[in-house]
């Protein structure tokens, strides 16, 4: 009885075990015994496929093969659609017992005829069968087993007697392996070609070939013979100013005299085209010269930072200042008397915006301009990133679609061209031409003036006024040696009307206190990044 009811236990577990999803799962993971498949190609290179498995109670979950290499710059597409008896989401096919579906790209046209090549059937299964049906007779027949690369036939090809059906068998077929059918076609019989995609590689998206440089030769001098084009008609002033610059004397009669009274300020904005840092560093060393303000160089250790304090002078007509230089003056002291040069931070950095403002404003209200120089490179450094930026987006698209990639370097060269190009598209207008060959006339003078032609009691005043301009075209040594050298009576002393030193300095130090203060205030103006550095 023990016994009885011990052998009914084990088989109620065996039956519980046999009904476990577990026991299913197994099953479904084994080869299939058998699977059958019919293939038809139609008229159209359509091939329509019903495939058939036993056992049919199983899911079956298949990845057909639908991208291979078709040479070095394309891959070969097959496009599965209208499955019926199952699903596909565009990469695994899913079905039970029996599913149908259409394959276009299957064709490929040969030199005598038109080839059929399918993945027909992918293992694991034990047996499979393929048959084959098209619109004309076979020519010849192939198959493969195993891998993809494998070239091991599979274990049976025919055709029947009509020529128009073949048939292919595989035993054995393993996981990870498939069977591929080829059949030969007469030519025409559908017309139909391979669906073909690029594929993207470097080494191919830039190919350099007679076409492509041709291409991209013509089109580089199209575009930046453009540019070129574009600064010819801009630039006009430049070729007359070669040729009406001549040196130009600063002093009449022993008295200070500069081109047409222009203010350092206005020619270096007028000779650069840019209100930069060496415009306000000359324009406070003019108001010092001019007597609107004192320098005071302040005493110092031997390893202490120089210093300088800027000290407005009582009485001076700052109603006489135009609009820059009064900008520059209200910023300097902001409702004090003095400040020292370490200290213009603030209110000073913050309101150098205006001065910069009002210098351009002061160039076109000389006439100078016909748009502001700001304004115009502003623009034109626009439109030459925004050539840039769709020379990127062309060189992108042509690189992954075509083998053109190289066309659309040369917008990013045009468009660079422009960008870099765009401080010299200011167009200063006939005065302001005329204007800065005087200018590049007086700068002449300054690089290589005598001092002998000035009386001696002029000498220091006058080479004062030319400090401010010498900031301007970079000879500050040159006229800060002189100026140290004389004073109203030819002889040494101790300080200027306008820079005063500490206690144990004298006029033959100006030289260098005159460059490290130049350099010190272009400094401290181009920490509030409101100018262009120097």
């Amino acid at each position: 009885m023990v016994d009885l009811a011990r052998r009914l236990g084990l088989a109620a577990l065996l039956a519980v075990l046999a009904a476990s999803p577990a026991h299913a799962v197994a099953a479904a993971s084994g080869p299939l015994a058998k699977d059958e498949v019919t293939m038809e190609l139609r008229e159209n290179g359509v091939l329509h496929v019903k495939e058939t498995v036993a056992p049919a109670g199983g899911t079956v979950r298949r990845t057909p093969l639908t991208r291979t290499r078709f040479d070095d710059g394309h891959d070969r597409v097959y496009r599965i659609s209208n499955v019926k008896g199952g699903s596909y989401d565009g990469t695994t096919l899913t079905f039970k017992g029996t599913v149908e579906y259409d394959v276009t790209g299957t064709v490929t046209p040969t030199a005598s005829g038109e080839e059929l090549r399918w993945f027909a059937v992918s293992g694991p299964v034990q047996d499979a069968v393929v048959t084959v049906t098209g619109p004309g007779r076979v020519q010849n027949l192939s198959c493969f087993a195993g891998e993809l690369s494998a070239a091991i036939a599979c274990t049976s090809a025919s055709v029947e007697e009509t020529g128009t059906t073949s048939t292919f068998e595989q035993q054995g077929l393993g996981e990870g392996q498939t069977l591929t059918v080829v059949v030969g076609y007469p030519k025409g019989a559908t017309g139909a070609r391979p669906i073909l995609e690029r594929r993207f590689e470097l080494s191919t998206a830039f190919t350099l070939n007679a076409v492509t440089g041709g291409s991209l030769a013509a089109l580089l001098v199209l575009l930046l013979g453009g540019v070129g084009l574009l600064y010819w008609t801009r630039g006009r002033d430049a070729r007359v100013v070669g040729s009406e610059s001549a040196p130009i004397s600063g002093h009449r009669d022993g008295r200070f005299s500069p081109p047409n009274d222009v203010r350092p300020g206005q020619i270096g904005t007028l000779f650069d085209e840019q209100a930069d840092v060496v415009d306000v560093t000359a324009t406070i060393v003019d108001l010092a010269v001019r007597n609107y303000l004192r320098i005071d160089e302040q005493p110092r250790q031997t390893y202490d930072t120089p210093d300088w304090c800027l000290v407005k002078l009582p009485g001076a007509p700052i109603g006489h200042l135009l609009p820059y230089e009064r900008a520059l003056y209200d910023a300097i002291f902001d409702g004090r008397d003095r400040v020292l040069l370490s200290e213009l931070q603030g209110s000073f950095a913050a309101r150098l915006a205006t001065v910069r403002d009002a210098l351009y404003q002061d160039v076109m209200a000389q006439g100078w301009f016909a748009r502001r120089p700001d304004s115009t490179r502003s623009r034109w450094t626009t439109l030459g990133l925004a050539v840039v930026a769709l020379g990127v987006v062309a060189t992108v698209l042509l690189a992954w679609f075509t083998t053109y990639g190289l066309l659309g370097l040369a917008l990013i060269i045009a468009g660079a061209a422009l960008a870099f190009g765009a401080q010299y598209m200011p167009a200063k207008t006939a005065k302001g031409a005329a204007a800065l060959a005087q200018t590049l006339g007086f700068r002449q003078y300054l690089a290589g003036a005598s001092v002998d032609d000035v009386p001696v009691g002029q000498r220091v005043e006058l080479f004062s006024r030319y400090l401010p301009y010498a900031v301007i075209f970079d000879s500050v040594d040159r006229w800060a040696r002189v100026v140290s050298a004389f004073n109203g009576n030819g002889r040494q002393t101790d300080y200027l009307y306008w820079y005063q030193g500490p206690a144990e300095w004298d006029l033959s130090r100006f030289a260098d206190s005159m460059r490290t203060f130049v350099m010190t205030t272009s400094g401290a103006i181009s920490t509030s990044r409101q100018f262009r550095s120097l």
